[in-house]
């Protein structure tokens, strides 16, 4: 189980700065802050890759959604809690250095308590969410399952897939990309992958557990304990919300880049 642990806290790391020189040598014009930011992204491209490669593999071997296990649950666990802390400090870097490359009176000269507190009020959200993964989401799979269910953690492993296509949106943004067809493709793509792997996945899941019990979908949450429920509604929320986020984004980017062309059309008319 340890080595599955030492093996994440070097290869995450060593990815992020393996890709930080990378990136500083060849855009020798970027920022600090664009060079810590794609790397950040880069490096949650990678995990999440391989947290749906895990998830697919999982669920497809499982037959009997209860009782099949597979050795790649806890190990994969064991090996993405180095990079939910890890992620949480790559973070930190791309807000501080985000926040000193656009100066001003505020901009943060060194690390400090300060700097610090600014990064948790403005990602709270994002550090909760590692921190409920390493907490409790991680106790309760090692723990607590008395190995049941390891079709149902294969399946929470493909949330993942959206992630790297918000990675790659990022990218684009910092390459100003932003207004091509190519950014617009990756923004549909996050939204279907969004929709399908945080949100749709619950259901599937309550139906998949009908399926093998011979209860209708609509009476599976009656059949699971109460603590079940609540523990889904509780990874179902957030999702909910970042969702309404990327609509609302998608929805503001839509009505610029139609202005945008409005304004073109206009020029060309006169």
């Amino acid at each position: 189980m340890m080595a599955a642990v030492v093996c994440g806290a070097v290869v995450f790391p060593g990815l992020f700065y393996s890709f930080r020189k990378i990136l500083k040598h060849t855009w020798t014009e970027w920022s600090d802050a664009d060079v810590v930011s794609v790397s950040e992204r880069l490096v949650s491209a990678v995990h999440a890759s391989l947290a749906c490669a895990a998830g697919v593999t999982v669920v497809s071997s499982c037959q009997d959604v209860m009782t099949d296990s597979h050795w790649m649950v806890n190990n994969f666990v064991l090996f993405g809690a180095p990079y939910m802390i890890f992620d949480i400090y790559a973070m930190y870097l791309t807000h501080f250095h985000t926040e000193r490359t656009r100066g001003g009176a505020k901009a943060p000269v060194e690390h400090s308590p300060q700097t610090v507190k600014a990064f948790l009020r403005k990602n709270w959200m994002l550090v909760l969410h590692h921190m409920a993964l390493i907490l409790i989401f991680m106790p309760i799979t090692l723990f607590f399952r008395r190995g049941l269910g390891d079709f149902f953690i294969g399946c929470l492993f493909t949330t993942e897939l959206s992630t790297p296509f918000i990675s790659i949106g990022k990218i684009l943004i910092q390459l100003r990309l932003d207004g091509t067809k190519l950014h617009r493709i990756n923004g549909l793509i996050v939204l279907l992958t969004f929709f399908t792997c945080r949100i749709l996945l619950f259901p599937f899941m309550y139906w998949m557990y009908g399926r093998q019990f011979g209860i209708p979908l609509h009476r599976v949450a009656f059949h699971l304990p109460l603590h079940c429920n609540v523990g889904n509604l509780v990874l179902l929320a957030p999702q909910i919300y970042w969702f309404i986020l990327l609509l609302r984004k998608a929805q503001r980017l839509y009505l610029r880049q139609r202005r945008q062309q409005e304004e073109k059309d206009r020029t060309k008319a006169d």
